[in-house]
């Protein structure tokens, strides 16, 4: 595994160790301001592996999956951030500190409505994640360095497609309680 790719493992576990961080500050030793602390440096952690990812290209590295990948976790990572802080924090809350409502499942239309939210995130995603990649191609301007970010482009655009017909689906076949 390359560098980048290690820094995409590295960034990933540092976001969830910062959110960890500041629910249990903010939770269990009643630091709201240290809690928040935390919780906004997850921007800070993808703008690292941005400036990682630029530094290895511009040195004249050959994009490999790992520099897609790490396009890919930016642009989910914007677009999905907050949803998945307040996931994290709902879930804490009620699981940990046992305060707060239970975390409710959803069914029929309000799921679907639910997963299409979703799906507009992904769009967001994709848009911020695509755009990095397409700077990237423009940037480097050589299509024997950069197959790999143009490979993971188009399988992004695939599952971006089936996404959205997931989404249009749970509106015909909504999805039911379990019994």
């Amino acid at each position: 595994m390359n560098f980048v790719a290690w820094m995409i493992v590295a960034c990933e576990i540092a976001f969830w160790v910062v959110i960890i961080m500041g629910l249990v500050t903010r939770y269990m030793f009643k630091l709201n301001k240290l809690g928040l602390f935390f919780l906004a440096l997850t921007p800070v952690i993808d703008l690292i592996l941005l400036i990682i990812t630029g530094i290895d290209l511009y040195h004249g590295a050959t994009a490999t999956q790992a520099h897609a990948i790490a396009a890919v976790y930016i642009g989910t990572s914007i677009a999905f951030g907050k949803s998945m802080i307040h996931w994290a924090d709902e879930r804490f809350q009620y699981y940990v500190t046992k305060q707060g409502p239970k975390p409710t499942e959803r069914f029929g239309m309000e799921y679907a409505r639910h997963y299409l939210k979703g799906w507009v995130r992904h769009a967001l995603a994709y848009l911020i994640g695509a755009g990095l990649l397409a700077g990237m191609i423009y940037f480097i301007n050589d299509p024997a360095r950069t197959g790999a970010l143009s490979g993971i482009l188009r399988t992004w655009t695939i599952v971006l497609g089936v996404d959205f017909i997931i989404a249009i689906s749970n509106f015909i076949w909504p999805k039911k309680m379990k019994v």
